[in-house]
């Protein structure tokens, strides 16, 4: 089989996903994907917590998801599929293991779309008081329900646009922080090194909780290489959206928690209040800037819950069509899913409505038990690449279009990272019942799983 040929396969009424999305959109996708509001206003809890070595914390659980994304990438480049993931640890552990990661990180992230759907609607009410907030939600969903229902290159024009704005915010961002801290920005004194005396100032635990809130900041990176399988070339739109993740790692997270402990005290009221770059925009004297980046914000959470409708729309297509899910969900038409579509949307509200009808036990549970459904997924990727190098050396060596650096070493260092995730998240009470209610979740689907694998087995 060619390199380039992509696994498509028809859906379960013989129609085949599309190839809508052009190179622009991928390399955007690529971009914009790392840029999330969980990076502009969830970092203000690492630094209260860490302090400036929020930028260790950063920097090392920056340094894993390029290890899963460079994993994640070999496999994808060789095996382009909606599925991504999820088709990978089926081929490579078994049908239990793609059914158990499919179906995790599709419940991930329906909730995720309900989620962000929520907080973009509470910024708007902010904006227009008299406005209800349920409003909001149901507009946003139907719109974006929307144009993924109408083809795939309309969800790509969304992401393009969407994220060409959250680079150039951030990229302002940081132009405007080093020249302030170079003491050269009219009207602004240096601060020099005043804000970084102390490197943790809260000691280790503090390092480990802001470890823990940076890992789970990266979600979203694994959007572009579901979204390669529906472009028109996606070997290379794989392999050039991985070998660009370490400067954009490097750049937007890294980066800006540097700019952002040097302008700003660690200890600041603000940076949790309002927000790391509101603060260090207060700092900079720019007017206005609580609304600026109450915008960059917003648009951030309507890409989010743009992506994760394709996202987990894909991923249940791809479940379908290698009978892992109900047949009815893997229509698909005009080259879409549209099916997967609504029930991804459906079932994002339906978490909206739970947090207003039951927030403090059924939509608490909820959250909860997806809370480390990233870790699992990591996993997943880390070991299907252990055994699908192999035998792709071995069988089909053409195909290795991206390699994993210094393999198996380094994906078995990877390994040992998330396990050490694990065990923090164990330590600190806040994170531990989330640790277990996902492993509650992740054994439930295994089970299920494997006995549909077993069942199928004896047919």
């Amino acid at each position: 089989m060619p390199l380039t040929k992509v696994e498509t396969p028809a859906g379960t009424d013989g129609v085949a996903l599309s190839h809508g999305l052009k190179q622009r959109h991928l390399s955007m996708i690529a971009l914009g994907g790392v840029i999330g509001a969980g990076l502009f206003v969830g970092s203000g809890a690492g630094i209260a917590a860490a302090g400036p070595s929020i930028v260790i914390a950063y920097a090392l659980s920056g340094l894993l998801v390029m290890l899963v994304m460079r994993m994640l990438g070999e496999m994808s480049a060789a095996y382009p599929s909606s599925g991504s993931f999820s088709s990978h640890a089926e081929r490579a552990i078994g049908p239990w293991a793609g059914f158990t990661a499919g179906w995790a990180f599709w419940v991930l992230l329906c909730t995720a779309v309900g989620l962000e759907g929520i907080g973009a609607a509470q910024i708007v009410h902010g904006w227009l008081p008299g406005t209800p907030e349920w409003a909001w939600v149901a507009l946003f969903m139907v719109v974006f329900c929307g144009t993924n229902l109408a083809a795939v290159k309309n969800f790509g024009e969304f992401e393009f646009w969407f994220a060409a704005l959250k680079v150039g915010a951030i990229t302002l961002f940081l132009v405007l922080g080093v020249l302030a801290l170079a003491g050269v920005l009219p009207g602004t004194d240096s601060p020099g090194g005043s804000n970084l005396t102390e490197l943790m100032p809260n000691g280790g635990e503090g390092l480990v909780i802001g470890l823990l809130a940076s890992v789970f900041a990266y979600g979203g990176l694994e959007t572009v290489t579901i979204a390669a399988a529906e472009s028109q070339d996606p070997v290379r739109g794989v392999a050039r959206a991985v070998r660009t993740a370490m400067w954009r790692i490097a750049v937007f997270y890294v980066g800006s928690m540097a700019v952002i402990v040097a302008l700003v005290p660690w200890d600041s009221p603000e940076v949790v209040e309002n927000g790391p770059y509101v603060a260090a925009l207060d700092r900079l004297g720019i007017p206005g800037a609580g609304q600026l980046m109450n915008v960059v914000v917003l648009v951030a959470l309507l890409s989010a819950m743009n992506a994760n409708i394709y996202g987990a729309s894909r991923i249940g297509y791809s479940l379908v069509e290698r009978g892992q899910g109900p047949k009815w969900l893997g229509r698909v038409s005009g080259g879409v899913p549209r099916v997967a579509v609504l029930a991804s949307s459906v079932f994002g509200f339906l978490c909206v409505l739970l947090s207003y009808w039951r927030p403090d036990d059924v939509f608490a549970w909820l959250l909860n038990m997806i809370g480390a459904v990233i870790l699992v997924v990591w996993i997943f990727i880390a070991v299907s690449q252990l055994r699908l190098r192999r035998r792709l050396e071995r069988e089909t060596p053409e195909r290795l279009a991206v390699r994993m650096w210094a393999f198996p070493w380094l994906t078995w260092v990877a390994l040992a990272g998330m396990a050490t995730v694990f065990v923090l998240m164990a330590r600190e009470p806040d994170t531990r019942v989330q640790l277990y209610s996902t492993g509650a979740m992740t054994l439930a689907l295994a089970a299920v799983g494997y006995a549909w694998q077993r069942a199928r087995e004896r047919r």
